[in-house]
Order: C-alpha cells, then sequence, then structure tokens
C-alpha cells in the first residue's frame, strides 16, 4: 500500500513465514540452440547431461544426484522453476494454503524429482503470470557443495523472476505459499524473499514483460574465487557483464555473465543470513538509487532497470 509518493510497502499475511526450510531446487529455460546451450554449460559450469528429455531437451546436473538445469527447445524463455521442501508437512501445507486462496494445483511427474533415497512428493502450481513452479520434498543431491569453488560453482543459489506487477506475486509467494520478505526497494518495485537462512531464494522485479526470468544465481564459497572466476571467463571468452560488485540487499558478492540465449547468469558469495527461530525481523526498504543494487558503485548493466534512478 502506497504511503508517500514513491514509497510502496509490499504487504505480508500471517502465512509469511511458514517455510524455514525450503530451498531453491531446478529451472527449466526454452532455447533456441540446445546443443550451443549445453556446450557452454559444461565447458563453464561443468553441468554434464543427465537424461535427454522428450522433444530434444536434455537435463543437466553435478553427479548423479537431482539435476539443476533443463535446456527445452522453442523460443527464449522460462518454462519453469522449482524449489526443494525440507519443512516437516510442507508439500501439504503448500497445498492446503494454494487450495484455499484458489490457486490452481496439479502432481508434479516422478521424471522431475526421482531419488535414490526414497519416495518423493510433489506438485506444481503457476504464478498469477501463468509460469509453473514446482515444489517437492527432499531429494538426493550427490556432487553439490563438494566442488573446488574456483573452478565450479558449489550450487544453485536462487532465481530472480521479472514481472509486471510485484504486489500479486508477493501475494503468492509469500502470503500462500509461506515465503517472507527481507527487502524491498523503497518504491516497491523490487523484493527479495527468503525461504531458509539465506537472505533470498527467490527475488521478484518489475520489468516490461510477465513471466520471465531476470537472472539466475550459483553460489561460490568467498572473494578469492572472483578473481579466478573473472580470469576463468576471460580464457573462455565469456564476456563479464557486471561486477564484481557487493549487493546492498543480501550483502552478497556478485559478478554477471550470459549464456549463448542471453539468459542473465549470477555467481554470488556471502550471502547474509537470516534466524528467524531467534530474532525478530522487520523488511528493510532500500533506496531505489544505482548503490543498493552495488554498493561499491561503477557500472550497471543495460538490462538493470528497476526504477527512474537505477
Amino acid at each position: 500500500m502506497p504511503t508517500a509518493p514513491n514509497r510502496v510497502v509490499l504487504t505480508e499475511s500471517d502465512a509469511a513465514g511458514t517455510l524455514r526450510q525450503t530451498h531453491v531446487s531446478h529451472i527449466g529455460l526454452t532455447v533456441s540452440d540446445v546443443a550451443a546451450n549445453e556446450r557452454f554449460y559444461a565447458r563453464v559450469l561443468g553441468l554434464v547431461r543427465q537424461d535427454s528429455l522428450d522433444g530434444g531437451g536434455v537435463r543437466l546436473g553435478w553427479g548423479t544426484g537431482h539435476h539443476v538445469l533443463d535446456l527445452l527447445p522453442g523460443r527464449h524463455g522460462l518454462a519453469y522453476f522449482g524449489f526443494e521442501v525440507r519443512d516437516e508437512e510442507g508439500i501439504d501445507g503448500i497445498r492446503r494454503r494454494l487450495t484455499a486462496d484458489g490457486y490452481r494445483v496439479e502432481h508434479l511427474e516422478e521424471s522431475f524429482v526421482t531419488s535414490p533415497t526414497g519416495p518423493i512428493e510433489g506438485l506444481v502450481t503457476f504464478t498469477p503470470e501463468g509460469t509453473p513452479v514446482h515444489f517437492h520434498s527432499e531429494v538426493y543431491r550427490q556432487g553439490e557443495n563438494s566442488s573446488d569453488s574456483g573452478r565450479r560453482p558449489l550450487k544453485f543459489q536462487h532465481t530472480t523472476i521479472g514481472t509486471t506487477a510485484v504486489q500479486p506475486m508477493v501475494d503468492f509467494f509469500v502470503n500462500t505459499i509461506g515465503f517472507r520478505i527481507s527487502d524491498q526497494l523503497s518504491d516497491g518495485r523490487f523484493c527479495w524473499l527468503r525461504s531458509d537462512h539465506d537472505h533470498h531464494t527467490l527475488a521478484i522485479v518489475n520489468v516490461d514483460q510477465a513471466g520471465v526470468l531476470d537472472h539466475y544465481s550459483y553460489d561460490l564459497a568467498e572473494w578469492e574465487d572472483f578473481k579466478s572466476w573473472c580470469d576463468r571467463l576471460t580464457e573462455l571468452n565469456v564476456r563479464v557483464e557486471w561486477g564484481p560488485g557487493r549487493h546492498g540487499p543480501g550483502n552478497n558478492l556478485f559478478v554477471f555473465f550470459d549464456d549463448p540465449s542471453g539468459n542473465h547468469i549470477e555467481l554470488s558469495a556471502e550471502m547474509e543470513k537470516f534466524y528467524d527461530k531467534s530474532v525478530t525481523y522487520v523488511p528493510r526498504r532500500w533506496e531505489a538509487v544505482p548503490t543498493t543494487v552495488n554498493l561499491w558503485g561503477g557500472q550497471l548493466p543495460r538490462w538493470r532497470k528497476t526504477s527512474g534512478r537505477i
């Protein structure tokens, strides 16, 4: 609700913060050239093919555990994205809240969540703009969190979705599903949502299109990794599009580059942690100025516009 010109407070309901052990899981992208993108992700991020998908798509991941990325043939876009729910009765609770609030809920096909550790429960729902979102119970993640982070990311870290209307997306993810607002821009056009200890597993930004991927992020370990990665990207003829820098919301280090389809990929490290069982947090409202999204100042990429001043 507006409190003053260009001042917007994104609202939370009693369901906010219900999820505290829910992590980003996987993402599906439609691309015009699956083979070129598969080569890129193998060469740059170390993702290898785990399976071939119907229609000419591929499923990529690290090791033999749960996949990270699906590449599907088609016009450039976001096909779906997913979360792993480790909260007790988490899937059932999400299903109840979605149903009560009138959102469509479907069964998640077993092919998305097969695991050698036991049966998996999952559902598919749809954002207010129609993008499928997957929620599933805990899966086997062999291959993550055990690499040299100067050569390969530790894990898939967060997703940022572009939208034409932020508050309806907040109502969906926060007030129904159970995420929590960590930070927002003072004009209400960008917010960061958490569902575990990390400052954000999902962010939502106002852009001129509905249901698009703004960027998605992989986790590194520390500052020293960024030197190695910037040198390595240069050796691989991959242009650094933004950074290194440090975000205000989340306080995380970052560097950005693009895949062959133009999807913006972030490498991140040292993200702020929240401990909701021990501390009461109030969502912060950052000024919509360039130094909010890069505390170190310097350049902004041409695609990072979230208000008249950023």
